[in-house]
This record gives C-alpha cells, structure tokens and sequence, in this order.
C-alpha cells in the first residue's frame, strides 16, 4: 500500500512533466539547475521585464548581421552566430507579450555581458526614452514571436523603431527575429492586422481583406530592402499565400520582389557581406520573381492565374543539412549547386503547383 509521503511524491512528479510538456523547450530553463542564471527585475529600467548579467553598459566591436528564424524550436547555432558578432556584449530581447525566459537561454549559449527582455506593448512605452536607450545600448538585439500587429502597431513611427533602424544602419550589429520577429524584418512585409491567411484562401482572392501587406514604413534592415518573408512555411503550406505576397507587390507597387521563406527549427544567418548560411534542421526558400512574368489573373474576389508556361517564379531550396548552404544575397543567387534544389512555382486557377527546374 503507498504511504502518503509516496502519493504526493507521485503527483508532484506528474505536475511538473505535464508543466513541461506544455513549453517550448526554449522558453522555460531548467528550474533544477543550481547554475542557471536567474532573471532579475533591475529598478529604474522602464520597459525590462528581467535582466541576466551585468546591468551596466558595456561597449564592444562588432559585426553586423541579419538572422530569419522560422519559427518553432529555436536554432541554437543562430544565436551562437548572434552571440559571436555581438562580441559579447549586452544583448537584447523585445516583445509585445510573453515572459524573459529568453534570457537564461541565449546567457547560457555563449559568453556575453548581459541579456535582457523588454515587453513593448503600447505606444507609450514605445515612446519612452528610457526604453529606447536600453535598445540603442545593445550589441545584439533579437525580436521573439508573437503577433506582427502588434509590433507595427506598438511600435511603428516610435523612439523603438528609430533606436532598432539605429542598430540595423549605424551601430551595426546583429539583429534577429523568429515568427512574427522575422515577418517584420523585410522592407515588404504582412502585417497580419486583420488576422491571419492561408493559403487557400488568398489565392482564391488576393484581394481578400486578411491580405494585409506593408511596406517602406518599418525596419530599414540590410540586404533585405527588396524582400518580404514567411515563417513556419513547410509545416502550415504557406507556398501559396507568398506567392500572393510577391504577386501583390509587383500589382500594387511595380516592383520586382524577392522572397525568403523559413521553415520551422531553421534560420538563414546573412553577414555584413550579405552572404546567407541556412543553419538548423529544415530549409530555407528563396523566391524570385521576374519583371516579364507578372501574374496574368490577379484582381479581386478572382482566383489567381500567375502560370508563365508552369515557369512563373523561380525558386531555390538550401537544407540547413548540406555542406553548401550558402545563398548570395546580392546576385540572389546560390553560391554552390551541389545539394541544392531547383524550382519554378505557379499557380493556375488558384492552384498552387511545384516542378522541378532544370
């Protein structure tokens, strides 16, 4: 017969795996390691929801760099890459929602001064000096999931924005995103206001009013001016709905865009020579579209026809688990074809479709 004591050992034991189970391994530190570094609350730094190292500022050299995450489990060798270029000074997290759990993390990834979460989620504290000063101070800044809306939302026309151009343009250092992070790192971006879309159902309207899309007015990030991105790609089928994207960017505006799509547990890691390295455990998609091939049926409440002889958009696919993940981002071009993937992608009677390219 169990003894008390042994029942709620038993129970104890099941609340915290069901605890775990339900978080991203990311998120939530192990609570048992006595080595782990606990975020603390530091006084007088509106914004900081936690902080992990040194609060005083430091300055060191660095080097500029982009990081696409796509969502999901984070990349470890993305943050390395992050942490390497910081030169290991203070590095920090923003978001509209969530916790500092990022903190211990990226500490316990590689040796930097500080790493510290700001929860952003007004135009208020957007505005706020303080605030922006935390961001202008940093070394390595990254962008966690949540909801794009909110970003452009809180964010758009602030100090914030001003002191995140700051580091992409003038400190030079390197900056990252994951999901919605990385969705607002392009000059074109979704702006998911109105909710989100699939796949489906833009390509039957590409007008529908969840087709929501910036540009020109955010983030100011290099090598990325001519470029939308999607997230979580493979795993929620959204080849459709950034072949929209691309279509209304060169219907709307006139342009000739480029796209860099990430799936899940993968980043692409672009340095200041704009050089791509695709790290993790999935695969990064580069979308090319051509001033000659611009859609022929797109229009609204119209399912779209953007086919060019089945040659519509030209696409190449780079594993994070090949030797030759290397994309350059100047030409748009693959630097190695060993490995590498090769489509053209269209769309006929809002039917997306895929061949092999040659």
């Amino acid at each position: 017969m169990k003894t008390k004591s042994t029942m709620k050992g038993i129970f104890y034991a099941f609340a915290v795996l069901a605890f775990f189970a339900s978080c991203d391994r990311k998120e939530i530190p192990n609570p048992f390691d006595p080595n782990a570094p606990k975020p603390t609350k530091p006084e007088g730094r509106t914004g900081s929801i936690g902080i992990v190292g040194e609060v005083a500022d430091v300055q060191t050299t660095t080097k500029s760099g982009v990081v696409i995450m796509g969502g999901g489990t984070d990349v470890d060798a993305a943050f390395r890459w992050m942490i390497e270029r910081s030169g290991g000074g203070d590095v920090v997290v923003i978001r509209s929602s969530g916790t500092n759990a990022y903190n211990p993390y990226i500490k316990g990834l590689g040796n930097v001064n500080s790493v510290e979460t700001l929860l952003i989620n007004s135009r208020r504290l957007a505005d706020d000096d303080g605030v922006a000063q935390i961001i202008r101070n940093a070394e390595m800044l990254f962008i966690a999931g949540g909801d794009q809306s909110d970003y452009t939302g809180f964010w758009k026309g602030t100090k914030v924005m001003a002191a995140i151009n700051y580091l992409l343009t003038e400190k030079k250092v390197p900056v990252g995103g994951t999901s919605a992070g990385a969705a607002v790192l392009g000059n074109y971006y979704f702006s998911g206001e109105r909710g989100g879309v699939d796949s489906e159902e833009a390509l039957v309207n590409p007008y529908a009013t969840k087709v929501a899309l910036g540009r020109d007015d955010f983030l100011k990030t290099p090598f990325l001016q001519n470029v939308i991105t999607d997230q979580h790609f493979s795993q929620r089928n959204r080849q459709g709905r950034s072949v929209v994207f691309l279509g209304r960017i060169m219907n709307d505006w006139s342009k000739v865009p480029q796209g860099i799509a990430v799936d899940e547990r993968t980043a692409v890691c672009i340095d200041e020579e704009g050089m791509a390295t695709v790290l993790g455990a999935n695969k990064a998609f580069f979308l090319k579209t051509d001033a000659t091939k611009t859609p022929e049926i797109f229009s609204a409440n119209t399912a779209v026809t953007w086919n060019h002889g089945s040659a519509a958009i030209t696409v190449s696919a780079i594993s994070a688990t090949v030797s030759s993940n290397k994309f350059n981002m100047k030409t748009f071009e693959p630097e190695n074809t060993t490995g590498l993937e090769k489509f053209w992608w269209y769309v006929v009677a809002g039917s997306w479709s895929s061949s092999i390219r040659p």
